[in-house]
């Protein structure tokens, strides 16, 4: 039986898929590889939120734009919904 998945997993799988859309979109480009590198850093946010909990020394005290790229988050504003998502399910974390 798989197990189920937190709503902060899920938040972190969301944003994992606006970002590999984006790197689709742009497969093939020079830009590429820069969101490419990016969905790399989501997996690590993935990983971070195993469990049910948000281990934030993943982020260094830096928000999920600035982990992720500001510059590249700029660039990429259909990202930014799930961005905040996960932001929220982590600032529940906290409060819990």
């Amino acid at each position: 039986m798989p197990r189920k998945r937190s709503e902060l997993e899920k938040a972190a799988g969301k944003l994992i898929s606006a970002i590999q859309r984006e790197w689709s979109d742009e497969a093939g480009l020079d830009c590429s590889a820069e969101s490419e590198e990016v969905m790399h850093r989501s997996h690590d946010l993935l990983q971070a939120a195993k469990g049910g909990s948000f281990d934030s020394a993943v982020l260094g005290g830096s928000s999920i734009a600035q982990f992720l790229g500001d510059r590249w988050v700029e660039q990429h504003p259909h990202v930014i919904s799930a961005i905040k998502e996960l932001q929220r399910h982590i600032q529940i974390g906290r409060l819990s």
